[in-house]
């Protein structure tokens, strides 16, 4: 099994299951900033469960393939960035926000190693 692509169906899953939980089940019940937030990590997870998708699509027959790196990058973004908002949006625990930029970090970096990963690839 590719556990990316596992990955990426999962989290796919649980971001459009988050999404509509922020519309329907917290739409009246968050300041609408902490709902933004929430939809802001829900979006950003999304995009970035396709991403993961990708990376794994990319690396089929190649084991320690570069876009393994891209792969974990966006996984750790997802987790980091989103995860912070989520857990920020529901708590209001501030402190989580901390992390965010670190989550953003990593899926700019998975985005670059996924752009590396495509680059060498055509070179080989």
């Amino acid at each position: 099994m590719n556990k990316w692509l596992f990955l990426a169906g999962v989290n796919g899953a649980a971001a459009v299951l988050l999404g509509a939980f922020a519309a329907h089940g917290l739409a009246h019940r968050l300041p609408a900033n902490a709902l933004g937030a929430f939809n802001t990590a829900a979006h950003y997870h999304l995009i970035h469960a396709l991403a993961l998708g990708v990376a794994a699509l990319a690396g089929r027959g190649r084991p320690g393939s570069r876009v393994n790196i891209a792969a974990l990058l966006f996984w750790i973004g997802i987790v980091l960035f989103s995860g912070s908002l989520y857990v920020w949006a529901l708590t209001g625990i501030h402190a989580v926000v901390f992390v965010t930029p670190v989550g953003g970090t990593a899926l700019v970096a998975g985005w670059v190693a996924l752009a590396v990963a495509a680059w060498k690839m055509e070179k080989t």
